[in-house]
């Protein structure tokens, strides 16, 4: 019964350990569609086909997780644009 439990405990380990080099975009990227992927996975079988329910959700998510990480960045640059009109005594630029 533990041997199961520690191989699984394992794996998992190992496949975090890969994301810790990861950029912001690839971290966000990869959640969405892991996110993404395991709800559609779930709808997927309660509708009775989990593989198109998992490619779908899969699909999805990668876009929401795309679409967020250009909302954070611009909120970054946003951000960084206006401490640095502040930190000169400048009016700080409209937004585009």
């Amino acid at each position: 019964m533990r041997r199961p439990i520690i191989a699984i405990l394992a794996a998992v380990s190992l496949g975090l350990a890969g994301c810790s080099g990861m950029s912001p975009t690839e971290q966000r990227a990869l959640s969405g569609t892991a996110i993404g992927g395991g709800a559609g996975a779930l709808l997927g079988a309660i509708g009775g086909n989990a593989g198109l329910g998992l490619a779908a959700g899969a699909a999805a998510g990668l876009a929401g997780g795309l679409i967020y990480d250009s909302v954070k960045q611009n909120e970054a640059q946003s951000y960084r644009s206006g401490y640095a009109a502040g930190a000169n005594r400048q009016p700080p630029a409209p937004p585009q």
